[in-house]
């Protein structure tokens, strides 16, 4: 179950410069949970000390904001493609 997601560039630091990574996970909370294992700090950037997605970050499943969806019991499928995306008017 690989999953593509695009790093935006704040966040390559974390990535060691990556901009695209793949990662598994039936949610889009065990796979922020994944990208944590394979990259420590990401999830603090994206998730609030709740868990939750922080106010200034997007995160799309294929062109969808999930916000609009399950947040982050959001499902992912095989060849999803997830992007992140950061707030014009936040930062990480």
């Amino acid at each position: 179950m690989s999953i593509m997601v695009r790093i935006p560039t704040p966040l390559r630091k974390v990535t060691n410069g990556d901009d695209k990574v793949t990662v598994e996970g039936a949610t889009l909370g065990v796979l922020i949970d994944s990208m944590e294992s394979q990259y420590p700090g990401i999830k603090g950037r994206l998730c609030d000390d709740q868990g939750e997605l922080r106010n200034f970050v997007n995160i799309y499943v294929n062109g969808e904001d999930v916000r609009f969806l399950d947040g982050l019991g959001t499902a992912t499928n095989t060849g999803d493609e997830v992007s992140i995306v950061p707030a014009v008017a936040g930062g990480f």
